[in-house]
């Protein structure tokens, strides 16, 4: 009777060994799937470079910590005197994305608004830095909200091809923006961003927010190029009272858009047209001067 009960006894320990080694694996796994959403979000990846964060934070700390702050709050100590205010990084809210209204952006969208900078704002162009640096400042930028960390971004918006850019197309723009769409309550009758709802803007931290001026302008905040615009009519610029307006207009139709709001910008010249060239000539011209 005694062998019997030293090997039940030996038996248990032996099971108990193993119950132990299943519930440290367990733990070991749960931790492994809970961190790893917090590995993911120390890192970026655009194209072949593959962003870290610990790398960003000194990039950060030297270029964009006087804005944005060291807690990427916008609360940086040149924040008071920029208009309009630097992004909070916490938010996780991005006006310039591909991706649909509500969602966070592309690690591609960061990337390349730290390269393109934002215009109209104190946001400069980060060209001057590598494709790599650019990377690790998008995985450093990203540990500041959690939605990074709990969220993934949405698919893209699809970028049909441009239909052409006719009389009638630019007339059917003109009725969208003037009357379908109502876009002249904020950027006016002649696009000088001026209309009746302009002085009532805020943005989402209710801060004044100015409509976008497109006789003075040709670049807008998230590109220059139509499809650039195409991109922010049907994604919106999270954070500010622009739209989307995805689900109020076709493709077609925002083209139509695209090529009316060019015709309110008087300086702008289309790549291959005889105002372009003639603007390509007289800065050659300068130059030689």
């Amino acid at each position: 009777m005694a062998w019997r009960t030293a090997v039940l006894a030996a038996l248990g320990k032996r099971q108990l060994r193993a119950i132990s080694r299943g519930a440290i694996a367990a733990v070991s796994l749960g931790i492994f799937f809970a961190l790893a959403p917090i590995a993911s979000a120390q890192q970026a990846h655009i194209e072949k470079w593959t962003g870290n964060a610990s790398a960003g934070k000194d990039l950060f700390r030297r270029f964009c910590i006087g804005c944005h702050g060291k807690d990427g709050d916008g609360n940086g100590e040149n924040a008071p005197y920029v208009d309009p205010k630097p992004r909070d990084f916490t938010l996780g809210i991005y006006k310039c994305r591909s991706t649909p209204t509500g969602s966070l952006p592309l690690d591609s969208d960061l990337f390349h608004t730290i390269g393109r900078g934002v215009d109209t704002t104190a946001m400069p162009s980060w060209n001057p830095l590598t494709k790599q640096q650019r990377a690790d400042l998008v995985a450093y930028i990203k540990t500041f909200s959690p939605r990074f960390r709990d969220e993934k971004p949405d698919a893209p918006i699809k970028m049909p091809p441009e239909t052409s850019d006719t009389p009638d197309s630019r007339k059917r723009g003109e009725v969208l923006y003037q009357t379908t769409l109502k876009c002249v309550q904020c950027h006016g009758e002649a696009g000088k961003g001026n209309g009746p709802a302009a002085t009532t803007l805020r943005d989402d931290k209710d801060n004044p927010i100015t409509p976008y001026n497109f006789t003075a302008l040709n670049r807008f905040k998230c590109g220059d190029t139509n499809e650039d615009l195409y991109r922010i009519f049907m994604t919106g610029l999270d954070g500010t009272p622009m739209p989307s307006f995805a689900d109020y207009v076709t493709p077609d139709q925002a083209w139509d858009l695209v090529h009316y709001l060019r015709t309110l910008q008087v300086n702008y010249s289309a790549k291959g047209s005889p105002r372009a060239h003639k603007a390509t000539a007289e800065a050659a011209l300068d130059k030689v001067r």
